[in-house]
């Protein structure tokens, strides 16, 4: 669920409590964190509701100017339910902190290169170790150009890039992303420091 960055900090400041969504079926359930630009946002509950009784009000609730510009938002197909999903804000996104940890033992760093390992082993063909290393020798770069050099689509790497971003090993940027502090340190570790034939 994604949530732009006006409405995510008017969610911070406890303005808007509110949001609305037309999905063929539930895509979050309540106590899903939604990580945004402003902090971390916690679904409180989610509700079906008849788009035709939504009105200005209800919009203005949700962030949104009126109910005709809160409709222009929906995705999804016109028989497609409607949810209410009441939000909250749940503090500072933990990522932020957790990316500057660097200092990490012998054993945190193993333990890291583990959880690495282990997402290259389920994977049909491996990636992980591949995209740190993509992110660390090509900053700022649009996601699109780095997922093509892995002969992958945008919505598939993006994903990937937020499986690592959880643990603290890469950040996002206006523009691309780049390892943290904690996302060197276990390259590094990692005896990973060649550059990679990339397309």
């Amino acid at each position: 669920m994604l949530i732009r960055r006006a409405v995510a900090e008017a969610i911070a400041a406890g303005t808007v409590r509110v949001q609305y969504r037309r999905w063929s079926k539930r895509r979050v359930k309540v106590g899903t964190w939604i990580h945004t630009p402003a902090g971390v946002i916690v679904v409180d509950a989610i509700t079906e509701v008849d788009p035709a009784t939504l009105t200005d009000d209800d919009a203005r609730a949700a962030g949104e100017t009126s109910v005709a510009q809160l409709r222009k938002g929906f995705r999804g197909g016109d028989g497609d339910p409607v949810w209410r999903i009441e939000v909250s804000f749940g503090g500072e996104d933990p990522r932020i902190a957790l990316r500057e940890e660097d200092d990490l033992t012998d054993d945190e760093l193993a333990a890291l290169r583990a959880k690495v390992d282990a997402m290259d082993a389920r994977a049909e063909t491996p990636w992980a170790w591949a995209t740190l290393e993509l992110i660390r020798d090509h900053p700022a770069v649009l996601s699109a150009d780095l997922g093509a050099r892995l002969g992958l689509e945008r919505d598939v790497f993006k994903p990937r890039v937020r499986r690592l971003k959880a643990l603290g090993l890469t950040e996002s940027l206006r523009i691309g992303y780049r390892l943290s502090p904690r996302g060197e340190r276990v390259v590094d570790a990692s005896g990973r420091t060649g550059r990679q034939p990339y397309r």
